[in-house]
């Protein structure tokens, strides 16, 4: 379990490839620094195993399931990414709960500042939006962020100078394309009511009209 606060940025050192099979080999001191074979750093989101150590880096495999959800198809060696370790049990809970099992990839679609905050438009498939709420968590890329408007396939988030320069949504850009985890607890809430599984119009029932919350709208 992870809390969506970034760590540290990483490096990506290596990406090895063999068949179907990945291996990604990435710098990050800070995360290494206590870590041993078989926990789990969330890398841009992605929950996954660490395989081998060394001072300053760590290797994890990746699944063709997990490569082919998420964006970590697309990284390169030289890739900044967002690590975070799992959350001990006498830690902080400053972002909200994080499973590091990313839903779907969504495309940022446009940048706006505001003051001192960006504004993040992430276009998402309606399968994945439905199960957010204005002014609910969303996790891009590992980062806990704050639902500020949402539509039918987008919603926004506001980034903040301190999150904009110690992960890597400060260098991302319109096009990037994302890794997006919805909260685990409106996807608990839908299977409790069963509206997944119905075979009726509540099927496509979202998780904000199932709260009765508004779905647009600006923050206050």
């Amino acid at each position: 379990m992870f809390t969506g606060i970034v760590e540290e940025v990483g490096t990506v050192r290596a990406v090895r490839r063999t068949g179907q099979a990945t291996e990604l080999e990435i710098g990050g001191p800070l995360v290494v620094d206590d870590a041993a074979v078989g926990d789990s750093i969330c890398v841009n989101g992605v929950c996954l195993t660490v395989t081998r150590l060394a001072p300053d880096s760590f290797c994890a495999d990746v699944s063709p399931e997990t490569m082919a959800c998420s964006a970590l198809r697309l990284v390169r060696a030289g890739e900044r990414v967002n690590l975070e370790r799992a959350m001990p049990a006498d830690g902080r809970f400053g972002g909200h709960f994080v499973t590091g099992h990313v839903d779907t990839t969504g495309v940022v679609s446009a940048l706006r500042t505001d003051a001192n905050a960006v504004w993040f438009a992430v276009h998402a498939d309606q399968q994945f939006t439905r199960h957010l709420v204005q002014k609910g968590s969303v996790t891009v890329d590992g980062v806990s962020l704050t639902v500020a408007r949402l539509g039918a396939g987008s919603f926004e988030a506001a980034v903040i100078p301190h999150t904009a320069e110690r992960t890597t949504l400060g260098s991302r850009r319109r096009g990037d394309t994302v890794n997006l985890e919805a909260d685990i607890l409106g996807k608990y809430v839908e299977a409790l009511l069963g509206a997944s599984g119905s075979a009726n119009s509540s099927r496509h029932t979202s998780f904000a009209q199932m709260l009765g919350a508004p779905t647009r709208g600006n923050h206050a």
